[in-house]
């Protein structure tokens, strides 16, 4: 009886020894498990974070307002003024562009002038040439307002190699501008690229 005791004590022993055994091998796993899921938690979190606010959104950008618009052909109209007198065989005139829209618009630089046969014909001879003893100004344009820009006619008589021809006016490109305005204005032309009749100052207030 005795030595049957002692054999199921240490049975029982033996068993709550390998059950112990197990708990202590089992205890482990669960840190790794929770260690596991916290660097996918934190990955997460950067998308979650609010979006840093986009520069075009800042009251700088969005309190930007563009100037007045280049004034264009299809807004203004064209005259000339011979009051400017002449010498030496030339006529001083002051080209002026009015400005017909309904909103202002910046007039600025020089104007692209040349005598032409009509209304819709090709230029004859040399383009003005660019007067620059006044300074280009910014022009600003309400409606009606005029710029005005010194043209210099010179006679085409002047020259002896003029090959003569009949001009029915002029053609003016505002600044800038690919659109024209037609001026008529008969007057003689010269068909010789080579001899400019034309100059032309930049806009100024009138």
């Amino acid at each position: 009886m005795t030595s049957l005791r002692i054999s199921q004590g240490f049975v029982i022993t033996t068993a709550v020894a390998a059950a112990a055994l197990m708990l202590t091998a089992c205890g482990p796993s669960q840190p790794q498990t929770q260690g596991t899921t916290t660097p996918g938690t934190n990955s997460a979190s950067p998308s979650t974070a609010p979006a840093t606010p986009d520069a075009s959104a800042s009251p700088s950008a969005t309190n930007t307002q563009a100037g007045p618009a280049l004034c264009k052909a299809a807004t203004l109209s064209a005259a000339t003024d011979a009051s400017g007198g002449g010498a030496a065989g030339s006529v001083y005139m002051k080209l002026n562009l009015t400005n017909t829209g309904t909103e202002p618009c910046l007039l600025k630089g020089y104007p692209g002038v040349s005598l032409t046969a009509n209304a819709d014909g090709a230029p004859i001879g040399a383009a003005a040439t660019r007067d620059e003893s006044t300074p280009v100004a910014d022009v600003l344009l309400a409606p009606g307002q005029t710029g005005t820009a010194v043209l210099r006619y010179t006679q085409a008589a002047n020259y002896s190699d003029c090959t003569l021809t009949d001009a029915a006016g002029y053609r003016i490109y505002p600044p800038e501008d690919t659109a024209s305005l037609f001026l008529p204005q008969p007057t003689s032309a010269c068909t010789n690229a080579n001899i400019a009749l034309l100059s032309v100052g930049a806009f100024q207030p009138a």
